[in-house]
C-alpha cells in the first residue's frame, strides 16, 4: 500500500474536485436542457411545480458530479501508482489471452452475458419509449391512461427479458463459466511458435476480483525470497565459522608441534 505525502494528497483532492465540478456543470446543463425541452413540449410536464423541476435539474447535476469525481479520483490514483498500472497491464494481458481463441460470436455472447443488467435497463427504456409511441396513437385515452398502458407494456417486455437473463445466468452457473478455464496458447519456449500448450486462466467478472489472489502470490514470493536470503546468510556464516574453526585447529596444531620440537631439543 502506497503512503501518500501531503503534496500528493492535496493533488489528489484537487483532481477529484476538478473532475466533480466539471461533471456537475455538464450534468446541470444537460438536466436544464431536458427540463426546458420537456416543459415546452409536454403540458403534463409543464404542470409540475417549479421546485420539483429545479430538483430534477440539481439531482442530474449531482449525479453526474459524483460519477465524474469518482472517475477523476481513480484516474489520478492509477496515474500515480505504478503497482496499479502493472495490475491493469496484467489484467489486459489476461483478457487478451482469454479472448485470443474466441470467435466474434463467442465474444459477443460473453459481452452480452457480462453486461446483461445494463442491457436490461436499456431494453426497459427502449420498450417504454416504443410503448408510449404505440399507445400515444390511441386518441381515445387520456394522457394518464396512455402512460399507465405504456408502462404496463414496458414492464411485461422487461419481465420477459429478465426471465431470459435469469435462464442464461443459471446456465452459466451450472457450467461454471467466468471462473477458471483451460485454453490453448502458443508455447513461449517454442522458437517456431507452432506448438500449443494448455494454460489455466481465471476470467474476472469485475475489475479487481483477483486482486487478493495477486496480493497473496506476491506475499508468498517475498516470503520465499526472504527464506532463500536467510539460508544463504546462514550458509555463508556457517562456512565462515567452519573456516575459523579450521584456522584455530591449525594454529593449535602448530603450537603443539612447536612445543614438542622444543621439548625434544
Amino acid at each position: 500500500m502506497k503512503i501518500l505525502t501531503k503534496e500528493e494528497e492535496q493533488a489528489h483532492y484537487n483532481a477529484t474536485v476538478k473532475g466533480g465540478t466539471i461533471g456537475g456543470l455538464i450534468g446541470t446543463a444537460i438536466g436544464t436542457g431536458v427540463v426546458v425541452a420537456a416543459s415546452r413540449r409536454y403540458h403534463s410536464f409543464r404542470a409540475l411545480s417549479v421546485p420539483f423541476r429545479a430538483f430534477l435539474v440539481t439531482s442530474s447535476g449531482s449525479f453526474v458530479a459524483v460519477i465524474a469525481a469518482d472517475r477523476a479520483s481513480n484516474a489520478f490514483d492509477i496515474e500515480h501508482n505504478p503497482e496499479k498500472q502493472r495490475e491493469i497491464a496484467r489484467e489486459r494481458e489476461r483478457e487478451d489471452l482469454y479472448y485470443a481463441n474466441k470467435t466474434a460470436m463467442e465474444r459477443a455472447k460473453e459481452w452480452a452475458s457480462e453486461n446483461r443488467y445494463p442491457i436490461l435497463f436499456g431494453f426497459w427504456v427502449a420498450s417504454m419509449a416504443g410503448s408510449w409511441i404505440a399507445v400515444n396513437r390511441q386518441s381515445a385515452m387520456s394522457s394518464s391512461q396512455k402512460l399507465v398502458q405504456a408502462r404496463m407494456y414496458a414492464q411485461g417486455l422487461t419481465l420477459s427479458a429478465l426471465l431470459a437473463s435469469f435462464a442464461f445466468e443459471g446456465n452459466d452457473a451450472a457450467k461454471g463459466k467466468g471462473r477458471w478455464e483451460t485454453i490453448k496458447v502458443i508455447d513461449p519456449n517454442d522458437p517456431e511458435h507452432k506448438h500449443y500448450i494448455e494454460k489455466k486462466i481465471h476470467h474476472e467478472r469485475y475489475a479487481g476480483e483477483d486482486q487478493w489472489r495477486e496480493m497473496v502470490e506476491a506475499e508468498e514470493r517475498r516470503m520465499n525470497e526472504r527464506k532463500e536470503a536467510a539460508k544463504a546468510r546462514q550458509a555463508k556464516n556457517g562456512s565462515a565459522e567452519e573456516k575459523h574453526h579450521e584456522a584455530e585447529a591449525k594454529h593449535q596444531k602448530e603450537e603443539a608441534d612447536k612445543k614438542e620440537a622444543k621439548a625434544s631439543s
